[in-house]
């Protein structure tokens, strides 16, 4: 079971604070990479999806990803190497998708500037 909700805002809320509190974050991988899905909002664009707890990626090990495991992601990392490299591939990060795969995608720079605090108006 899942902890996050319809409310994608405040599941982003919560993806920000708990990296930031946790240092780590998990994503979706097989023996052929990391899960990539399309984006909903933009044409042409990929998206990787990430979750702040393990068991909420956990939840959506199923169906056409049951073969997939988890992966964390220390939070270093994530922000020196992934962030750039994903803004670089113009590769957005889906944040705490629900069990419906509902969930803001963001910006890799936005993500990176929402972490480290600074506000991105």
């Amino acid at each position: 079971m899942t902890r996050l909700t319809d409310n994608i805002d405040d599941n982003y809320s919560l993806f920000i604070e708990e990296i930031r509190f946790n240092g780590e974050l998990w994503g979706i991988e097989s023996e052929d990479g990391w899960v990539v899905v399309d984006s909903q909002e933009f044409e042409d664009t990929d998206v990787i999806p990430f979750w702040s707890e393990k068991e909420d990626a956990e939840a959506h090990c199923v169906e056409e990803w049951a073969d997939y495991q988890i992966s964390k992601v220390e939070i270093e990392s994530f922000v020196q190497e992934w962030l750039p490299e994903l803004d670089s591939d113009g590769v957005l990060v889906g944040a705490n998708w629900n069990t419906e795969l509902d969930g803001l995608e963001v910006e890799p720079l936005q993500l990176a500037e929402a972490l480290a605090g600074v506000d991105a108006d």
